[in-house]
């Protein structure tokens, strides 16, 4: 597929605030049935860009295409094509779950002959047909996510976008949550999800731009970007008093890798026969040792954690 079946292409787009700059400069493609990762630290630009994806935030320079539509000039075109489960919920609890449902179908166009029909198809899809004559109120946070998602495909969008939508669920919540967007990612739904759980990018995308100070570091799958920049193993201890030794140990071992995180220290080798030969050297035992993964890879290039501020 080339740029003329693209469904959101961006080149050199800007947005200022002022002296602040918050998206600096952003060229990516999207094409039709992808589902990408949009990852960084809070303030990397994410959500600015997605605002002016649907035409919510004007850029300030560079262009930007959605269906071959400027969101600037067509957005209501656009935000007739795209589905959107925003951070907050917004449901008005004063209705029913069926009336919540119906009220934002009309305002999403959705022929009246077919209102209930989709809707009631759309809850059963989320596992909340059960609920559909409950109020607004009576529903768990986990439930009102769902709905969110029900309310996102009413319009059966040609592209959904997931602004974290699992953030603060249960794990039960987030594997049904994931469950359905790979079921709509086969049924070849173009997806763009920005999360702060990197199990959840390497789970539902097959490609991961990483943001940070408004501009892409990385554009890859989730494997290719291990493979790259962070391949091999990381031996993880909490007490923080053993960086000074691993330090020492990689004076001698430059193919090692020490970094502190919120948890401790860990270092990152080439293979497990080397974590084993350092640990056996240091004579400390590490808390966990596992393969290098996007976390470690998110960390080596922005050098924040995914939900840092700093």
């Amino acid at each position: 597929m080339g740029e003329k079946d693209a469904i959101l292409i961006s080149k050199e787009l800007k947005k200022n605030y002022g002296k602040l700059v918050a998206v600096d400069g952003v060229s990516l493609e999207i094409q039709p049935g992808q589902c990408v990762g949009l990852l960084g630290p809070n303030g990397a630009g994410k959500s600015t860009f997605i605002g002016m994806v649907y035409g919510a935030t004007p850029r300030s320079g560079g262009e930007l295409s959605v269906f071959g539509l400027d969101p600037q000039t067509n957005s209501r075109d656009i935000k007739k094509r795209v589905g959107v489960v925003t951070q907050e919920d917004c449901l008005d609890e004063a209705m029913t779950v069926q009336e919540n449902m119906s009220m934002f179908a009309r305002f999403s166009g959705v022929p009246s002959h077919e209102i209930e029909r989709r809707v009631r198809k759309l809850l059963e899809f989320m596992a909340l047909d059960h609920k559909r004559d409950a109020s607004i109120r009576a529903l768990s946070g986990g439930m009102k996510r769902r709905l969110v998602f029900v309310r996102a495909l009413l319009a059966q969008p040609e592209l959904i976008i997931l602004d974290e939508p699992t953030t603060g669920l249960d794990p039960a919540v987030r594997h049904l949550l994931w469950e359905k967007v790979l079921e709509l990612k086969e049924a070849g739904t173009t997806i763009l999800l920005t999360t702060h759980y990197m199990d959840e990018a390497e789970r539902l995308c097959e490609r991961l731009i990483i943001m940070d100070q408004g501009k892409i570091r990385e554009d890859a799958p989730p494997r290719e970007l291990i493979e790259r920049h962070c391949p091999g193993y990381v031996a993880h201890f909490r007490n923080r008093e053993v960086g000074n030794t691993l330090h020492h140990y990689l004076s001698e071992h430059p193919e090692g890798v020490v970094y502190e995180d919120s948890a401790g220290v860990g270092v990152r080798g080439p293979d497990l026969p080397w974590i084993s030969a350092m640990v056996s050297k240091i004579e400390t035992a590490p808390e966990v040792v596992r393969p290098a993964n996007l976390e470690d890879v998110f960390l080596k290039i922005t050098g924040r954690g995914l939900g840092s501020h700093a």
